[in-house]
């Protein structure tokens, strides 16, 4: 798997929460964020799993 560059344009505010929501994982910006990208889009398709899964036998 390749990877593509991103750019994005953040507030000076946020980087510097970033920053130290990275430092205290002991992680780069880059990582920090990646992962928390990946988590979320892990967690948007288990949620519709879920769903799709309830749908088809029905609420517990």
């Amino acid at each position: 798997m390749g990877s593509t560059v991103l750019s994005l344009r953040i507030d000076g505010e946020l980087l510097d929460r970033l920053k130290r929501h990275a430092a205290k994982r002991g992680m780069s910006v880059q990582d920090y964020v990646v992962r928390t990208l990946i988590r979320d889009d892990f967690d948007e398709r288990f949620k519709t799993a879920v769903e799709e899964t309830e749908k088809f036998y029905g609420a517990a």
